[in-house]
């Protein structure tokens, strides 16, 4: 099989997603060793949840095919250049190569405009959009002091 292949599979459901009326615009597959393990199109709108984009659905459907929480050795097709949110979940499930269609400006057209992220991400928490506060930092220490001296810890 071929990029273009993977890439067609993850344009296909996109398309998908916008036919059935199933979210936005975008789709994504995930292949290990030349085989699509697992498939995902953008579900924000069909299941009530900001975080069911294409790229989230397609890795927590691979890390429930390999019974793994790490995606070594995957790569992922997306029908567009991932958000922050997304991009976070591949880093953190330790795929190895991202392939992409659109691009955030191409999104940012048809009112995906997810630019104000990474500038927000840029800026001091104090003058975020966004309001932060830090609380009880000293009474939530108690839970990674715990974990840091655990023995059967899971790292990831």
């Amino acid at each position: 099989m071929t990029h273009e292949y993977y890439m067609n599979e993850a344009i296909k459901l996109s398309m998908k997603a916008v036919i059935k009326d199933l979210g936005g615009p975008f789709g994504a597959v995930i292949v290990k060793d030349g085989k699509i393990i697992s498939k995902g199109h953008n579900k924000v709108t069909s299941n009530n949840d900001p975080t069911a984009h294409a790229e989230i659905t397609a890795i927590r459907n691979a890390c429930k095919t390999l019974n793994t929480f790490k995606l070594t050795g995957c790569i992922i097709y997306t029908s567009c250049e991932p958000c922050p949110m997304c991009l976070s979940a591949i880093y953190w499930s330790r795929i190895e190569k991202i392939y992409y269609a659109n691009t955030r400006t191409d999104a940012a057209k048809i009112g995906f405009d997810d630019d104000f992220i990474y500038e927000e991400l840029k800026l001091d928490n104090k003058v975020r959009k966004l309001q932060m506060e830090q609380i009880m930092r000293k009474e939530a220490l108690d839970a990674f002091q715990s974990w840091s001296i655990k023995i059967d810890k899971i790292e990831y």
